[in-house]
């Protein structure tokens, strides 16, 4: 069932009215801030960075300390905090994040707080907060990212999506709500090609005008469709939004032939939010309203323009926790072309993000890493982890503990990777006092070493 766009916008504004997130009021600032020169836009940058080093002077001791180490408290008392000045504090890094969470947590803020936890690409599970703004900026840079592709609020969209929310919460209220608002979720953790075969079918009944999921998900369903000779027919999709992961040429250009439109990777993460989307014409444009960049080196220097360096992010929008200077652990290069869309937005040349496999269960079923991530994240007692599948019925779990583990969690480990991959998968635990990166220097959390069947290689090799 759908509804007329109209109505879903309807709907999905009354919601965010409901539980008092800005979200439509931050979609008008963003269309008209696009719009502005590079200058103007610094110094819009500069005055919401003033804003959030003084809410972080008054509510985040662990920041606040930092800035009157730096010498900074006096002038962002009086807003002259300068965009050059950021780089007299200090970087902060997940485990600063993960250690110091209750000196960072601003608990009142307007709105209230809310609380997650991501696996990030170490494998180190972070528990941090967010809030309304924070919340709110993210879906109207969506929006607006979609609007760059002729998609507007309340039409169609299709999610190949995979978390917890969307999991449980199957009641008919959650079901009722993703119809009101025109979103169909299908299931990216229980991907076995009879589930493929209904999920192909559901788009060419929804005709969605957007696609969106994680990228390798959204290309093992297009070399499945192309594996069963299936040909999609929808004239009015726009685009095809990919997250979570790098987006390879060769996945691109699978999923653009299978589903007949163009295709459009997007950069950030839970704990920074929504960073960046590609425009029309490739370039991957900075959600500049919300988000500062620096690329560093090594040592934790500039890089020399163009070159890639480490991206350190400062969220403009995360004052109910501030991350600010925050090193993400991804790769990029800044380029200093302007977009070509005419916008005052920073362009990203490249991002060399994290890398994600499948894991597939003894019954066929293909999942999706973060079916196996979310089962470690829950359970206390890890500081760090790294899945290896070696066989369909046997997974190799490495674990840093905490002051927390204990043998009920490794029951727990055990149990809830059962429940994703079967019965009988043999599930060794090895605990470690460091996990070592690959030798690409990456953190890599999940490995599975199953190949996929037949034509489904396409999607990841």
């Amino acid at each position: 069932m759908s509804v007329p766009a109209w109505f879903a916008r309807s709907v999905y504004r009354a919601q965010e009215a409901a539980v008092r997130r800005p979200t439509f009021a931050m979609l008008a600032e963003l269309e008209r801030t696009q719009w502005l020169s590079r200058d103007a836009m610094q110094d819009y940058q500069t005055r919401r960075l003033n804003d959030l080093l003084h809410s972080a002077l008054s509510h985040s001791p662990w920041h606040a300390d930092r800035l009157r180490a730096a010498g900074l408290n006096e002038a962002v008392k009086a807003g002259g905090v300068t965009l050059s000045d950021l780089a007299r504090l200090p970087t902060m890094n997940k485990r600063d994040a993960r250690e110091n969470v209750d000196q960072l947590v601003w608990r009142e803020a307007p709105g209230g707080v809310f609380k997650y936890t991501t696996g990030g690409s170490s494998g180190e599970p972070l528990i941090f907060y967010f809030g309304r703004t924070r919340q709110a900026s993210d879906a109207a840079g969506r929006m607006r990212a979609r609007r760059w592709w002729g998609v507007q609020p309340g039409e169609r969209e299709a999610y190949l999506w995979g978390a917890p929310v969307e999991l449980n919460k199957t009641d008919r209220i959650k079901t009722l709500r993703d119809q009101l608002v025109n979103q169909m979720v299908l299931n990216a953790f229980a991907m076995s090609p009879e589930r493929m075969d209904v999920y192909l079918d559901a788009l060419q009944a929804w005709q969605p005008r957007c696609v969106y999921g994680y990228a390798s998900s959204v290309a093992l369903l297009a070399a499945h469709a192309e594996a069963r000779q299936r040909t999609l027919r929808m004239p009015g999709l726009r685009v095809v939004c990919t997250t979570g992961e790098p987006l390879y040429p060769h996945q691109r250009e699978l999923i653009g032939r299978v589903f007949g439109a163009p295709v459009a990777n997007e950069f950030g993460s839970r704990d920074i939010g929504f960073t960046a989307h590609e425009a029309p014409g490739g370039q991957m444009l900075l959600m500049s309203e919300s988000h500062i960049v620096e690329v560093l080196d090594a040592a934790g220097q500039p890089v020399a323009p163009g070159e890639a360096g480490e991206a350190v992010i400062t969220g403009l929008t995360s004052a109910a926790q501030p991350f600010i200077r925050y090193r993400t652990g991804d790769v990029l290069r800044v380029s200093a072309e302007p977009p070509a869309g005419g916008q005052g937005l920073h362009v990203i040349a490249e991002v060399t993000g994290r890398q994600t496999d499948f894991v597939v269960a003894a019954d066929g079923r293909v999942m999706h890493a973060l079916a196996v991530i979310y089962v470690l994240r829950a359970v206390p007692g890890i500081a760090q982890f790294k899945c290896t599948q070696h066989a369909l019925d046997r997974m190799e779990v490495q674990i840093v503990p905490n002051s927390g583990w204990n043998e009920a969690a490794h029951a727990a480990v055990v149990a809830g990777l059962r429940a994703r991959l079967g019965d009988a998968l043999q599930v060794e635990v090895r605990m470690l006092d460091e996990i070592p990166p690959e030798a690409s220097g990456k953190h890599r959390y999940v490995v599975s070493h199953v190949p996929l069947a037949g034509a489904l290689k396409q999607a990841v090799a």
